[in-house]
């Protein structure tokens, strides 16, 4: 995308504004729903037991929840993972991120990842819901990187994500442009972990990410209008 033509709007539009911690208080969790429902941002990315709770708030605003499936190890079973995903949902999710199954990427046993890819990514068509696969990059190689953008090009989900924020690295330019080269634009990708302002955002959509997860998202749309201000 050019990001000449973003306005702090659009931006907004593109972030998936992320309350992941395990200790959020319901509290915590509505300022995040409302802070969300008046910049407009695109979801709420949460964990799967507050979704009823945050689609309620929500309702109305034009924001889904977005639920984080196997998160943030990726080492349940697929039958687990499928049921997380229509469970949740059933409960309201308008999004799913998934993690991949790390243990069968590192031992090449790709016959399982695409069997995971296809359920899961098959669930939330079924359902009318948009599907994300979590690459969490950091422990990857770049021909691993690249044999799971070729799974994903065949199962076709929605987005194609870098990272969960909780591995150690998130997102890079790097691999951005990399997941870019090989998918084109038959899938989108979303850029998540350590994008805290709004230079880093732009950086990551120019290098072509299409979604932003960040628990900055007030910082960066500010940020940003600031700097079209001047």
């Amino acid at each position: 995308m050019d990001v000449k033509t973003l306005t702090p709007e659009k931006l907004a539009g593109m972030i998936d504004q992320t309350l992941l911690k395990p200790f959020a208080t319901e509290e915590m969790l509505r300022k995040h729903c409302e802070t969300a429902a008046r910049y407009h941002f695109k979801t709420v990315a949460i964990n799967n037991a507050p979704v009823p709770f945050c689609k309620k708030i929500l309702e109305g605003s034009g924001v889904l929840c977005d639920a984080a499936v196997s998160f943030p190890l990726g080492q349940c079973t697929i039958e687990t993972k499928v049921f997380e995903t229509i469970d949740v949902i059933a409960k309201g999710a308008g999004e799913v991120d998934y993690v991949v199954n790390l243990t069968a990427v590192k031992s090449g046993n790709w016959a399982y990842v695409e069997d995971e890819m296809r359920q899961i990514v098959a669930a939330c068509r079924d359902r009318g819901i948009t599907s994300k696969v979590i690459f969490e990059n950091c422990y990857l190689t770049d021909d691993e990187k690249r044999h799971l953008c070729e799974i994903a090009l065949k199962v076709k989900p929605v987005f194609i994500k870098t990272s969960t924020g909780f591995g150690t690295g998130g997102a890079t330019i790097e691999d951005v442009r990399l997941m870019k080269s090989c998918v084109g634009d038959a899938l989108k990708i979303k850029a998540a972990g350590g994008i805290r302002t709004a230079e880093q955002a732009l950086a990551m959509i120019e290098a072509g990410a299409d979604r932003i997860g960040t628990s900055c998202g007030v910082e960066i749309v500010e940020g940003f209008r600031s700097a079209c201000a001047e």
